[in-house]
């Protein structure tokens, strides 16, 4: 019970800390980074194995959509959350490495449990 309430209050206080922004990117960010793996993982084992382009047709379109909203958000989280450059590259970079986007809090010294 006691680890509960204490990650409860965690996030109640990294909720009040952390810029709407931050959060923003680091949703879209986390949904980026699925669908890359689905990509790499799934779709394109099915386009060259099995022949079947369709999904990375589908799964390109998706992750090429939340790639650009990525951009966007790390460029709005640079202005509004006042990033390094430093930060926006790492992001950036995170963004291509396979699981990258998944420790982007780290990346933006957000606080860690």
């Amino acid at each position: 019970m006691l680890e509960v309430t204490c990650g409860v209050t965690y996030l109640r206080a990294m909720e009040q800390q952390t810029p709407v922004a931050l959060k923003r990117l680091i949703w879209i960010g986390h949904a980026e980074g699925v669908s890359y793996l689905l990509l790499l993982g799934i779709a394109m084992p099915l386009k060259y194995m099995w022949g079947m382009p369709q999904a990375v047709k589908i799964t390109g379109t998706v992750h090429g959509v939340l790639f650009v909203l990525f951009v966007f958000a790390l460029i709005n989280a640079k202005m509004d959350a006042k990033l390094s450059m430093g930060k926006v590259i790492l992001g950036f970079l995170a963004s291509i490495i396979p699981f990258g986007t998944f420790f982007l809090g780290r990346i933006m010294g957000l606080p860690q449990k």
